[in-house]
C-alpha cells in the first residue's frame, strides 16, 4: 500500500517506488510524454501549416496554369473557328460564283447549239435545194436530149420519107448558090 506524506512524497511499505504509477509510468515519466506530445505537436502544427499552405499553394499555381493553357486553347479555337467560318463564307460565295458562270455557260452553250443547228438545218435544206434542183436540171436535160433524140430521129425518118433524091438535089442547089451572096 501507498501512503501520502505532507511533503508530498510517497512512502511504501513494500515497494520502494517514488510516486504513483499511471499505466506504468510515474510523474516523471508522463512529465517525458507531455514534453514530447508538445513538442510534436509543436514541430508538426508548425511545419503543417506551411505544408498545407504549400500544397495549396502548388495546386492553385498547376490550376492556374491549366486555366491559363485552356484559355490559349479555347482562344486557338475561336482563332480556327472563325477562320473555317470565313472560309465556309468564302466557299460559299464561291459556289454561287461557280454555278452563276456555269449557267451563263450553259445558256451561252445552249444558245450556240441552237444557233449551230438552225445553220446545220439551212445548209442542209440548201444542200437537199441543190441536189434537187441539180436533179430536175439533169432531169430536163436528159429529157431533152431524148427529145432531141426523138426529134431527129423523127426528123431524120420524115425527111427520109418526104424527101428524096431530087428534093435533096433542089435544096442543095439552093443552098449553095445562097453561100455565093454576103448577108
Amino acid at each position: 500500500m501507498f501512503f501520502l506524506t505532507a511533503a508530498g512524497s510517497l512512502a511504501a511499505t513494500e515497494g520502494a517506488h517514488e510516486g504513483p504509477l499511471l499505466l506504468g509510468l510515474g510523474a516523471e515519466g508522463w512529465v517525458y510524454v507531455g514534453l514530447t506530445i508538445f513538442l510534436l505537436l509543436a514541430v508538426f502544427v508548425g511545419k503543417a501549416p506551411q505544408r498545407i499552405v504549400q500544397a495549396l499553394d502548388a495546386r492553385i499555381a498547376e490550376t492556374r496554369r491549366q486555366l491559363d493553357e485552356a484559355k490559349a486553347i479555347r482562344a486557338e479555337a475561336e482563332a480556327l473557328l472563325a477562320d473555317a467560318k470565313a472560309r465556309t463564307a468564302a466557299s460559299a460565295g464561291d459556289a454561287a460564283a461557280i454555278v452563276a458562270q456555269a449557267e451563263t455557260e450553259a445558256k451561252e452553250l445552249l444558245a450556240k447549239a441552237e444557233a449551230d443547228a438552225s445553220d446545220l438545218v439551212a445548209r442542209r435544206t440548201k444542200m437537199a435545194e441543190d441536189k434537187i434542183a441539180a436533179a430536175e436540171r439533169t432531169a430536163i436535160a436528159d429529157v431533152r436530149a431524148v427529145a432531141a433524140q426523138a426529134a431527129a430521129a423523127a426528123a431524120g425518118a420524115l425527111i427520109a420519107e418526104r424527101h428524096g433524091a431530087d428534093a435533096d438535089r433542089a435544096l442543095v442547089d439552093r443552098t449553095i448558090s445562097g453561100l455565093s451572096r454576103p448577108n
